[in-house]
């Protein structure tokens, strides 16, 4: 049985600039004010990227609003947060960014049994030229579904 996903944020830009080529579940550390703000749907993944640091993986740049009940006692919104993955998973992303030049990108935010998970994705970025070439392909793709609906009502 599939385990039921609550999606708090995605990360569109994220599909579009980059090929994501493979995806992990990753854990956050987190402030009880944070994992507040994210139930509340109070995030931004948009300008988000990982970064290894000392053999760890931090997500930085990635905008949790400050949770208005903590008062005082709140979070600073772009703070880095480190990732919980097995030491394998990590020893396996860390070689492949480096051997391969790929980057690693936050996709998505959720909650899964109450608990913050966030998706990451090794990435390769994409040309302007192969962005395009994307977009052309969805829109014929629609063009195809709306004639094929018309034809068939």
């Amino acid at each position: 049985m599939d385990k039921p996903r609550k999606v708090i944020a995605t990360n569109r830009k994220a599909r579009h600039d980059y090929e994501l080529l493979d995806s992990f579940e990753a854990g956050l550390v987190l402030l009880g004010s944070e994992i507040k703000s994210i139930r509340a749907g109070h995030v931004n993944l948009r300008e988000g990227y990982v970064s290894p640091r000392d053999g760890e993986l931090w997500l930085l740049n990635t905008h949790i609003a400050s949770y208005d009940q903590a008062g005082m006692f709140g979070h600073d919104p772009l703070r880095p947060r480190k990732l919980l993955l097995h030491r394998r998973e990590i020893e396996r992303i860390l070689a492949r960014v480096q051997e391969k030049g790929l980057t690693i990108v936050p996709v998505s935010l959720y909650l899964l049994r109450g608990r913050a998970k966030l998706e990451i994705a090794l990435a390769r970025g994409r040309k302007q030229y192969d962005k395009r070439e994307n977009m052309r392909e969805r829109e014929s793709q629609r063009q195809i579904e709306r004639s094929l609906n018309e034809r068939y009502r």
